[in-house]
């Protein structure tokens, strides 16, 4: 099957290539990247056979609001969008019935796995119309960890557009609860005077233990490559998703007192050093490649993550 990917960076280039290993065509446009197999974005439509799908991977925000506004203008009836950004639910409803208005499909699609995507599969949660999944599944599966489209455990259809982007909103909430679950404990072993080993404490963790996780396994690598965490400043930042969960949550009368605590957190790690923030960094730089603050390097907040 023939797919155009609109974004070759850090998550849009390796779904490409993990595609193209199971057999798809894949037409990528970035200008911004060398890899790019057409130079603007009315080449790669006008590239693709009909009826068209293509694959937004840019950036949230402004970069994908002109995308989608400009390709509601490009494309013919029966194309179908997936949008794999970190949107803001709502917009995606929004969109959505734009594109219904014009005769496109739109598939708002969450999509975690970050740098480790590639070789373990994608976790992907899509919302939209259930004729425009099932037009784009067969990328989906792809995308996914081995065997998630018979087993549901790393692939679903979550319900009408705007669902997708939804739960990877609350998705990333909870990863922010996680995270800030180990920071406080890695915090706790590493300046009690009792003198733990934490590594040793921490490999105990990784088998048999009912917080044995991928994101702890990620913990242990991050104080591999930066022991003590000495190396980096304890500043992590907030991407949104985390702001989004807690509003909607306020707005759901849903009490989230975990993610908004460790939400909280992220806004005082910008001011003041904090240990935890630093496993945080180390995490974040571990599953998904983000840029770390050095120790010695001015403060400044690094990218949100894409989880």
């Amino acid at each position: 099957m023939q797919l155009g990917m609109i974004g070759l960076g850090r998550m849009g280039a390796n779904m490409a290539e993990r595609l193209r290993a199971a057999g798809h065509e894949v037409i990528g446009f970035d200008p911004f990247s060398d890899e790019s197999d057409v130079d603007s974005l009315e080449a790669l439509v006008a590239a693709l056979a009909t009826p068209r799908t293509l694959w937004s991977m840019v950036p949230a925000g402004a970069p994908t609001t002109q995308t989608v506004n400009d390709l509601v203008e490009l494309l013919d009836e029966g194309d179908v969008l997936v949008e794999g950004g970190n949107s803001r639910f709502t917009d995606s409803v929004i969109r959505a019935e734009r594109y219904a208005e014009a005769g496109l499909g739109y598939v708002d699609a969450g999509v975690s796995g970050g740098i480790w995507g590639l070789e373990r599969g994608y976790a992907l949660m899509v919302g939209g119309d259930d004729e425009h999944v099932q037009r784009v599944w067969p990328f989906l599966v792809d995308l996914a960890p081995e065997g998630a489209g018979d087993t549901g455990k790393g692939l679903a259809h979550v319900g009408p557009a705007g669902a997708g982007h939804f739960t990877k909103m609350v998705h990333n909430g909870v990863e922010y609860a996680l995270m800030q679950a180990f920071a406080e404990g890695y915090e706790l072993m590493a300046r009690h005077p009792i003198g733990v080993d934490v590594p040793a404490a921490l490999g105990a963790w990784q088998e048999g233990s009912v917080i044995q996780s991928w994101l702890l396994d990620l913990l242990v690598r991050g104080l591999e490559a930066h022991p003590g965490f000495e190396d980096l400043d304890g500043v992590a930042s907030d991407s949104g998703e985390g702001r989004w969960t807690v509003e909607t949550a306020v707005a759901t009368g849903v009490p989230v007192p975990a993610i908004a605590a460790a939400l909280f957190a992220r806004f005082e790690s910008q001011h003041e050093e904090s240990l935890a923030m630093k496993a945080v960094a180390a995490l974040r730089e571990q599953f998904g490649g983000h840029a770390v603050v050095r120790a010695d390097d001015p403060r400044e907040t690094p990218a949100g993550e894409g989880g």
